[in-house]
């Protein structure tokens, strides 16, 4: 695999923690279509992540998907129970569980990421690939790190940014697909769209201006919160 900063000579290896087998499975199948990832078998519960995780399996993990939702212990749990027993090994959280007080455990607890369910696929892809890039090749613990990487690291890998446009002006097809999608589900504003498909509100905008330009969706002003309304999207092409 060839990453931002060189190539790997080896994959990602990923374990999804997830108690919804229907979900367990996407997960493991998204992180098996990104190159350069490859995903062990699930595990269901808290119990059976901190086995495998602390075992000679859980030394060859470089990234726990982890729910905040298990059924016997809660995600914060298995964060905490690692990183007593000395592991840091990195975790994105996938869930549901959007309370800030979660959030900010979480984010003290040194998570890499936090995607919200219910999310497109090409979301969870694409923080793969940001997370990818940001590991870089390899890990040196020896080696020296410029103000950006130590900025990047206390800031978490995973922050969604603005994407720069593709080349020529275009527009990615993957990005494009996943931001169809929620307009087919929902009306949506910009910001709900970028949270859903895991990128900045800048880049959320400008497909769904493109999606205007096409006669493929229309906006129209959201009316019933305090101050100036949101602008809203609506899927429109049959």
């Amino acid at each position: 695999m060839t990453t931002a900063g060189g190539p790997r000579d080896r994959d990602l290896v990923v374990l999804v923690v997830e108690d919804e087998p229907v979900a367990a499975a996407a997960h493991r199948g998204h992180v098996d279509a990104v190159p350069g990832f490859r995903a062990l078998p699930p595990a269901a519960t808290a119990a059976e992540a901190l086995l495998r995780l602390r075992g000679a399996e859980g030394a060859a993990v470089d990234l726990v998907l982890l729910d905040m939702h298990l059924p016997d212990r809660s995600g914060l749990d298995v964060v905490r129970a690692l990183r007593a027993a000395g592991r840091w090994t990195d975790v994105l959280a996938v869930t549901s569980a959007r309370e800030l007080s979660t959030v900010r455990a979480a984010t003290s607890l040194g998570v890499v990421g936090y995607l919200l369910k219910p999310f497109a696929g090409a979301a969870l892809r694409e923080r793969l690939r940001q997370y990818a890039a940001a590991r870089g090749p390899a890990d040196a613990d020896g080696a020296a790190l410029s103000q950006a990487e130590v900025d990047r690291l206390l800031s978490g890998h995973l922050v969604p940014g603005d994407e720069p446009a593709p080349r020529g002006g275009g527009l990615a097809e993957e990005t494009l697909a996943a931001v169809v999608a929620v307009l087919r589900e929902a009306p949506s504003s910009a910001a709900e769209v970028a949270t859903r498909v895991g990128v900045g509100r800048v880049t959320a905008r400008r497909y769904l201006e493109h999606l205007m330009g096409t006669g493929a969706a229309d906006r129209r002003p959201r009316y019933g919160g305090a101050g100036r309304p949101e602008l809203e999207y609506r899927w429109t092409a049959s």
